[in-house]
């Protein structure tokens, strides 16, 4: 079966403005995200892609954009079940106000029993990003052989949504998981289990230096912001 290449989208306006996007419209790279994106063409240059596949978003679409520019032969496709949770009444709304909601406790530690007021459940999240995964390996792998690899570009929950499930992880342990914007992450499927071969990979160890004040112990819904 492939290799899924997972790429989160840029930084975008939201990740350094402390929001929670969701599917907010308007939503596009900052100057540093643009940055990242012009330099992914490059780190993935070794890569034989087979095919490329976007969340609908426009930070995803605009992420992709430099590499699609780079390999004009490759496919792009859109699969609305790789774009972001749906955050419903949450979207748009800072995250420093968030966390004083009763929900962002479950959201936390029980993410499995949260569902967003408006939105959807990250359960639902989830499962619909798992199933993409699935049959997208099933297309790649008929179309372009078992050892083809293709990229996914999408969302930090979603992308640890996918490692969790990769891992056999309860969905409970997905906020134990880090993608920084822009970052890499491979999962290579096979008959009987998927294997992670990347986690995160920024090729920028800028973010692993202490923070001034130590960090919280709540993980960054919708993932965070990456090295400033």
């Amino acid at each position: 079966m492939p290799t899924l290449i997972l790429v989160r989208h840029g930084r975008s306006t939201a990740n350094t403005e402390g929001l929670l996007a969701g599917w907010t419209p308007g939503v596009r790279l900052d100057e540093r995200g643009t940055a990242q994106a012009a330099a992914l063409p490059g780190r993935l240059a070794a890569l034989p892609l087979a095919e490329v596949v976007t969340s609908p978003l426009e930070r995803c679409q605009e992420t992709v954009r430099p590499l699609l520019d780079a390999r004009p032969s490759l496919t792009a496709h859109t699969d609305e079940r790789i774009g972001e949770c749906h955050y419903g009444d949450w979207s748009g709304r800072k995250l420093a106000e968030l966390k004083d909601e009763p929900l962002m406790e479950v959201v936390q530690a029980h993410p499995s029993a949260a569902e967003f007021p408006g939105g959807e459940s990250m359960r639902a999240m989830a499962t619909r990003a798992a199933e993409a995964v699935r049959e997208w390996n099933a297309r790649v792998e008929r179309d372009h052989g078992p050892g083809a690899v293709y990229l996914m570009c999408s969302h930090g929950d979603i992308i640890k949504s996918l490692v969790a499930d990769a891992l056999g992880l309860h969905l409970d342990l997905f906020q134990r998981i880090s993608v920084e914007p822009c970052s890499i992450t491979a999962i290579r499927y096979t008959r009987t289990r998927p294997f992670l071969v990347r986690l995160g990979d920024t090729g920028d160890f800028a973010s692993l230096v202490p923070p001034e004040e130590p960090p919280a112990g709540d993980a960054t819904v919708g993932g965070g912001a990456g090295a400033p």
